[in-house]
């Protein structure tokens, strides 16, 4: 028996469990402290309240015979499907119902999904990056590249004569830094994608927060993206289920190689490896899509608006750089005078108890800045605002 040797070609500790060790040995040391947690990407405000009611008709469902569900479907409930195709239908995106995969969310699908990629395959991944991207494929021992993202290029990569990957993340409105790509940027991806056979897998987890009309909500939303493109989307921040899980995954058909079709494949392996969403689960996403759902996650969504732009506006106060703020949950600033992001994580720490995420942990070109998340309370947003105003002015 031999263990699989590239876990040990990733970083022991998980970012986020390295940030909540550190909290918590603060904590237990000054048990008298306040912490403010604007660190890991959960949020705050309960399910909506037809969510709640269409998950308590479920369990309704669940207690009679003649509505009782046993295994459900591997690609999700048909009545899930078509309230997400109807959904991309009004962003001018048009699917069929069976290009949509329902999932336990996009976090699972974006390391699963390279089951049906041979490992032989080169990976780009932006550089910073959500972590998931590059330690799944280290994992499974592909080689990994990186588009470098950078103050200079508003963390935007793009492509250039030096990319050679096969498969590309794209994260947009991205996980760290909040920054958004246009349709025109995202079109020179997709080109370069198609010219090079490679795929696209787009992580379109924060789409929600989309505003301006000039971005994107769907990479189908981009002329080309067919033939190149994988979608990964979630209702953990669109409707706060991250502790419900539930997301799915869009793979078009014309999506394939070889005589190798990616949305039979990925069918085929979550028909292997996957027993389904729970009904209930489903029966609260589909209600999110109702009319009742879609205000009342659009109010939710407007409360977490108005917590980024708390955050935005301290930092334009104290002339801090930053990214995100706006159409995005995440604020992305540049640690002032130019400490390293854990010493900066220490001393907000220390000095004012708000806990935010290093940006050295999601990479390289991540040292020097710092995430922020617009997911706390309102109360706890104003008050670390006013904490880190106080501190930094």
């Amino acid at each position: 028996m031999k263990f699989n040797s590239h876990f040990s070609e990733i970083s022991e500790n998980y970012l986020f469990a390295e940030v909540a060790d550190r909290v918590a040995a603060y904590s237990k040391a000054h048990p008298d402290k306040s912490i403010l947690k604007l660190g890991i990407g959960d949020v705050t405000l309960p399910l909506a309240p037809a969510v709640i009611e269409a998950m308590h008709g479920a369990v309704d469902d669940m207690s009679r015979k003649e509505t009782f569900k046993g295994y459900g479907p591997y690609e999700g409930y048909d009545f899930l499907r078509e309230s997400i195709k109807n959904y991309y239908s009004s962003h001018g995106v048009k699917l069929a119902a069976d290009e949509i995969f329902v999932s336990d969310g996009a976090k699972s699908d974006l390391g699963n999904i390279l089951d049906v990629f041979a490992k032989d395959n080169v990976v780009c991944v932006p550089d910073p990056v959500y972590p998931v991207y590059v330690d799944t494929n280290v994992m499974a021992g592909r080689k990994v590249i990186f588009a470098s993202a950078t103050e200079s290029n508003g963390f935007l990569p793009m492509p250039d004569g030096k990319t050679d990957a096969d498969i590309i993340y794209i994260c947009s409105p991205n996980n760290p830094t909040g920054a958004a790509y246009d349709k025109a940027q995202l079109k020179e991806w997709v080109d370069y994608a198609n010219k090079k056979g490679a795929v696209i897998l787009f992580d379109a987890a924060y789409e929600c927060f989309i505003s301006d009309d000039n971005l994107a909500r769907s990479i189908f939303q981009i002329d080309g993206a067919r033939t190149c493109a994988i979608e990964f989307c979630s209702f953990s921040k669109t409707a706060g289920f991250t502790g419900t899980r539930c997301g799915y995954t869009v793979i078009p058909h014309e999506l394939k190689k070889d005589g190798l079709k990616a949305n039979a494949m990925w069918y085929r392996r979550q028909a292997t490896k996957f027993n389904g969403v729970p009904y209930i689960v489903q029966k609260g996403a589909a209600a999110v899509f109702t009319e009742d759902g879609r205000r009342q996650i659009r109010e939710n969504l407007n409360y977490y608006r108005e917590n980024a732009k708390i955050i935005a506006d301290c930092m334009d106060r104290l002339k801090i750089w930053y990214t995100g703020g706006k159409n995005s949950p995440y604020i992305w600033l540049k640690c002032p005078d130019g400490v390293d992001s854990w010493k900066f994580f220490d001393r907000l720490l220390n000095d004012i108890q708000v806990v935010g995420t290093p940006g050295a942990g999601f990479g390289k070109n991540g040292e020097g800045f710092f995430r922020l998340t617009a997911f706390g309370s309102r109360e706890v947003t104003n008050e670390a605002a006013s904490r880190l105003e106080k501190l930094l002015k």
